[in-house]
């Protein structure tokens, strides 16, 4: 009986070993499938005459870089800067570059940025990232044959709040020089808006407090002063659920702001994504409603 407790201790701390190369190793496993799967996604539409840079830096300070896709030749087109989802921890900009490629093919240059994640940082760490980003394409537009004058943010889930953000709490690009009304609109793909009680990582990403529930909220800070914004929203998706979409617009509304909302019966969280990989031929038709949108803005 003497020796049994220090290999007891031997034997835990194996299998805690183990066990945290087994998370390692599924974690790069569900990386790499992400990978491949988002690799097979493309745009439907011709890609041939587009004008693409990656790997632009647009913070050098935490080595942050942005892919730009524009229309061959563009000149004075709209801008949508994209932010990717991943429930604020995963994500990378190379998977999404058949966003970009559908809406440089129809005329609109892409922005897409990397921001920095948890549990690297926490909120607002990213949001600064974001307002940088948007930053940089204020200041560099023109250089891609876009307009600066009708610059939108946008985003899927996690990157739909973050858009969200920019658009509705002022702090974020007052911080860059800029105001939500410098931008021509917003458009959310399935995006957290009000996404309370937190899940998951929430409570370690936005903070635990009535601070950090009530900054975290986008919906929050809607007073009417916002650019228009278009929301899209599956109502089968059981992960960002259609209330935070319905209830964007409700206040928007309320505070005589300009919101619309698309709501799309059978569509999960996924679908919008996969939609837009489609081009406008796309069901749900998510690529033909943001072009819609981006051409025709509603009156603020």
């Amino acid at each position: 009986m003497i020796g049994t407790k220090p290999r007891l201790g031997n034997f835990l701390r194996r299998w805690r070993g183990a066990r945290a190369l087994a998370a390692a190793l599924a974690s790069l496993l569900l990386a790499a499938c992400a990978q491949i799967w988002y690799a097979t996604l493309g745009s439907a539409d011709s890609t041939h005459d587009l004008a693409v840079r990656r790997g632009i830096v647009f913070d050098a300070d935490h080595a942050l870089k942005l892919d730009v896709y524009a229309p061959h030749a563009a000149s004075a087109a709209p801008v949508v800067v994209f932010f990717y989802g991943g429930s604020w921890e995963e994500g990378r900009r190379r998977w999404y570059r058949y966003v970009g490629e559908a809406l440089a093919s129809h005329g609109v240059v892409a922005v897409i940025p990397d921001y920095r994640k948890f549990p690297t940082v926490r909120f607002p760490e990213f949001m600064v990232d974001a307002a940088n980003a948007t930053k940089w394409t204020f200041e560099h537009a023109a250089e891609f044959g876009g307009d600066a004058r009708r610059i939108f943010v946008s985003g899927h889930s996690a990157g739909g709040h973050i858009a969200a953000l920019l658009a509705c709490d002022k702090r974020y690009l007052a911080a860059v020089g800029l105001a939500p009304r410098d931008l021509a609109g917003m458009i959310g793909l399935a995006g957290a808006y009000a996404f309370l009680p937190y899940v998951d990582d929430e409570a370690e990403i936005f903070g635990d407090d009535a601070k950090g529930r009530y900054d975290s909220q986008p919906i929050n800070f809607v007073d009417g002063d916002e650019p228009p914004l278009l929301l899209l929203q599956g109502l089968d998706d059981d992960e960002v659920t259609p209330n935070n979409a319905e209830a964007m617009a409700e206040r928007e509304h309320a505070m005589n702001g300009s919101a619309v909302l698309k709501l799309y019966p059978g569509a999960d969280h996924g679908d919008l994504l996969v939609a837009l990989a489609h081009g406008r031929n796309g069901k749900p038709p998510v690529l033909r409603d943001m072009l819609d949108f981006i051409a025709r803005p509603p009156r603020r």
